[in-house]
C-alpha cells in the first residue's frame, strides 16, 4: 500500500544532477516497500546508504533479509505449501490462525523469523496489501482474495539480501538520520499522507498518528537538512484534489519547488473510485 513504483519515473527525474558522484550518500527516513530504495541501488555505486522507519516488524523484516536470507526462506517456503492447496475455508482458518500468531509476537515485541516470515505472509495474502493496526497495536487487516499469491518469491529476497549489504538500517524516528546527512547526501521523504477526506483517516500504519501538526515538524527537518547541503525531494497528497482551497501543503513549503503530478489511488473499496489523482513531488 502507498508503494511508489507507479511514480518513479517522476521522482526519478528529480534525482540529482551528480547522483552517484557528487551526491554519493543517500537517506530514506521512511522506507516503507522501499521502491525508490531499489531503483537508486540499481542505478548507482554509492558510498553510505541509510535507511529507517519506526514500524519495528518492517525493519526487522528488512534485517532479516539483509542478513538471514537463507534461514528466512524455507519458513517462507513452508507457509506456501501450507496455505496454497487449501480451499477457500482452510485459507482463511490458516490466515487468520497466523495473524492472531503475528500479533502475540508483535505484542510481545519479538520480531524473531517466524515474526518476518509471518509479515511478509500476510502482506502476501491479506486484501490490497494494507498494513493497518488498531488502537491495541494489533494488525487487523482482513484476508485477500487471490488465486495464487506468491509467499516466497526466493529469487528476488536472494537479490534483495545481496543489494541491501551494505545498507545501514535503523528503526526510530526520521530525526535519527540527521547526522548522517551532508552536502552529499541526496533524501527522499515519504511520510505517512495526509489525508485528503474524514474517512481517509481510517487507517493506522503504527500507533502513533501523523497529523498536521507531525507535517509541520517534517517540513521544519526538510529545511534544516537543506541548510547541510542535501538535495531533498519528498512526496505527499494534494489537498487541491478535494478542495480546491486548501494550500496546506503550498505555504508549508513555499520556499521550495512543488509539482504536481498523476498518480493512481489503488486503495479503495469501492474500484469506481480508484483512479486518477495528482500527488505532490516537493524538491529544495
Amino acid at each position: 500500500m502507498g508503494g511508489k513504483g507507479q511514480l518513479l519515473k517522476n521522482i526519478a527525474t528529480a534525482y540529482p544532477v551528480g547522483m552517484g558522484t557528487s551526491y554519493n550518500k543517500y537517506v530514506e527516513p521512511f522506507i516503507g516497500g522501499g521502491a525508490v530504495l531499489f531503483d537508486i541501488l540499481s542505478k548507482y555505486n554509492l558510498r553510505d546508504v541509510y535507511i529507517s522507519d519506526i514500524n519495528r516488524e518492517l525493519i526487522g523484516t528488512y534485517i532479516a533479509i539483509r542478513d538471514s536470507v537463507d534461514k528466512l526462506i524455507p519458513l517462507l517456503l513452508q507457509i506456501q505449501d501450507e496455505y496454497l492447496p487449501g480451499d477457500n475455508d482452510d485459507r482463511k482458518f490458516y490466515y487468520y490462525n497466523k495473524r492472531d500468531r503475528y500479533n502475540e509476537l508483535k505484542i510481545d515485541g519479538t520480531v524473531s523469523l517466524e515474526c518476518v516470515a509471518l509479515f511478509i505472509f500476510l502482506n502476501r495474502t491479506c486484501f490490497n496489501g494494507l498494513y493497518r493496526i488498531n488502537a491495541k497495536g494489533l494488525y487487523n487487516v482482513p484476508m485477500g482474495s487471490y488465486k495464487t499469491p506468491l509467499i516466497c518469491d526466493y529469487e528476488n529476497l536472494q537479490n534483495v539480501s545481496r543489494i541491501l549489504q551494505n545498507v545501514t538500517i535503523v528503526c526510530g524516528d526520521y530525526r535519527k538520520s540527521y547526522d548522517f546527512i551532508d552536502e552529499q547526501t541526496f533524501v527522499y521523504f515519504d511520510p505517512p499522507y495526509r489525508p485528503l477526506t474524514e474517512t481517509a483517516k481510517f487507517t493506522s500504519y503504527t500507533e502513533n498518528l501523523f497529523d498536521d501538526e507531525a507535517q509541520r515538524d517534517l517540513a521544519e527537518y526538510v529545511d534544516r537538512v537543506s541548510g547541510k547541503g542535501a538535495k531533498v525531494v519528498l512526496s505527499n497528497s494534494d489537498p487541491k484534489n478535494i478542495d480546491i482551497g486548501d494550500t496546506f501543503f503550498d505555504n508549508l513549503y513555499s520556499k521550495h519547488k512543488i509539482d504536481r503530478v498523476l498518480a493512481t489511488r489503488m486503495i479503495n473499496r469501492n474500484s469506481d473510485s480508484r483512479g486518477g489523482i495528482s500527488e505532490l513531488l516537493i524538491t529544495n
